[in-house]
């Protein structure tokens, strides 16, 4: 007898022309107590460090990925953010914080 084992599908991790936003039932917002942005959600709240803060303030569905990185990379005078932020998008679309639109 052969069994065959699934797995769930985990969403595809977001790409440079995306356009995440935050997902409906997060919201961002600075803590002046934590001094770091956190997502709130009905049953808590996560704690952002401060580079995970700076991409997800920018996250507004409206921007491509590329955009966000480019904005991020102007915004601090460097240059090779993008692996880190695709990196980053990628946990955080796994944990379910974002939004998912692909530009159409």
């Amino acid at each position: 007898m052969t069994t065959t084992q699934t797995t769930p599908t985990q969403p595809a991790a977001p790409s440079l022309s995306d356009q995440p936003g935050i997902a409906a039932h997060y919201r961002l917002q600075w803590e002046e107590v934590q001094k770091a942005w956190v997502l709130l959600y009905p049953e808590g709240m996560v704690k952002l460090n401060g580079s995970a803060g700076e991409i997800m303030q920018r996250l507004d569905g409206q921007k491509t990925v590329q955009a966000v990185i480019d904005e991020l990379e102007s915004s601090f005078g460097a240059t090779g953010l993008a692996a880190d932020v695709l990196d980053f998008l990628a946990i955080a679309q796994r944990q379910g914080w974002l939004a998912h639109h692909e530009r159409r």
